[in-house]
Parts: structure tokens; C-alpha cells; sequence
């Protein structure tokens, strides 16, 4: 039987507060391991993150969890064990993951656990699959590119059709100068 406090204190309710508006800024989690790394280590990932304009946040775990429930998110409490260190992206969170998994090949203590991306939570493999997906720009050039094909092709074709016909007239009109001279 769990011991139920009488009095919750006004520390805790404030932490939980706090971490609860540093979730509402992002849509986009990964939840690491982080024992292991020297405090340079962190200083410089975190510098990596805050380039990308994340945060790599060290949280006690019940309280992530309560804030997590408090902004209704889905359940990410089996990621909550152990020294957690929570990556929160606001926006491209696809860099975000990249950043971490080359991190990781300089120092292999780092252990990502899994993520939440939006709605849906994500076991290692699926963060390591979604860091090697293009970013988001990436996407929108590629797609831009595909939509500016046919009418790149389009142009081609009609600015041949001119061409053509200055080539035909000027064909026509050589041998109209060869014969007639």
C-alpha cells in the first residue's frame, strides 16, 4: 500500500508546472539515457540542440509523467525509467533526431529510448528510422522540384516548337540562297 501524502508541496506542483510548459511549446519528444556523459558532453549537445532551437531537459521521472498526463498526451511512462533526459523539439524534430543519433556515434553512452512525435510514441528503431528520413525543407524542395517538372517540361517543349520553326525558315531560306545564287 503507497503512502498518500496529506499536504502536496508547493515545490513540487511548481516543477510539475514548469515542465508542463516546456511540453506545451513542442508537439515532438525523445526521451534518452543520458548516464554516462560528461558534463562537457551535455554542454556541447546541448549547444548542437539549441541550434536546431531544441532543448535536452533532465527531468525526475513522475513528474514528466504528471505533466505528460496533465497535457493529455499519450501514455510515455515506459520511457520515464531510469535517468531520463527529455529532447524537446518545437519544430523539425527530424534534425532534432538526426542530431541525437550522430551524437551518439561520438559518445555511445548516450542511449535513446523512443520518442513522441506528435500524437503517436515511437520505440527506438522508429526514432532511428525517422532521423534518416529527410528534414522537413528536404521534403518541400523535393516536392517543389516534382511539381516544377512538367511545367519546366512544358516550357521546354513550347520554346521548342519556335525554335523549330526559325530552324525550318531558315533552312528553307538557305536553300532558297544557294539555289538562287
Amino acid at each position: 500500500m503507497a503512502i498518500v501524502a496529506k499536504k502536496i508541496q508547493d515545490i513540487k506542483v511548481q516543477s510539475i508546472n514548469n515542465l508542463k510548459d516546456n511540453f506545451s511549446k513542442a508537439s515532438d519528444f525523445i526521451f534518452a539515457d543520458y548516464r554516462g556523459l560528461t558534463v562537457e558532453q551535455i554542454t556541447n549537445l546541448r549547444k548542437n540542440l539549441r541550434e536546431k532551437d531544441a532543448e535536452f531537459k533532465v527531468v525526475k521521472n513522475n513528474f514528466a509523467r504528471i505533466a505528460f498526463e496533465q497535457l493529455s498526451a499519450p501514455d510515455v511512462s515506459s520511457y520515464l525509467t531510469g535517468p531520463t533526459a527529455v529532447t524537446i523539439a518545437p519544430k523539425d524534430s527530424n534534425e532534432v533526431a538526426k542530431l541525437l543519433f550522430d551524437f551518439i556515434k561520438e559518445a555511445p553512452v548516450l542511449n535513446v529510448k523512443g520518442g513522441l512525435i506528435g500524437k503517436t510514441v515511437y520505440d527506438v528503431k522508429q526514432i532511428e528510422a525517422f532521423s534518416r528520413l529527410p528534414g522537413r525543407l528536404g521534403l518541400i524542395s523535393m516536392l517543389m522540384s516534382v511539381m516544377n517538372g512538367p511545367v519546366r517540361n512544358l516550357a521546354a517543349a513550347l520554346n521548342d516548337v519556335n525554335a523549330r520553326l526559325v530552324r525550318t525558315v531558315k533552312a528553307v531560306a538557305d536553300k532558297k540562297a544557294e539555289s538562287g545564287a
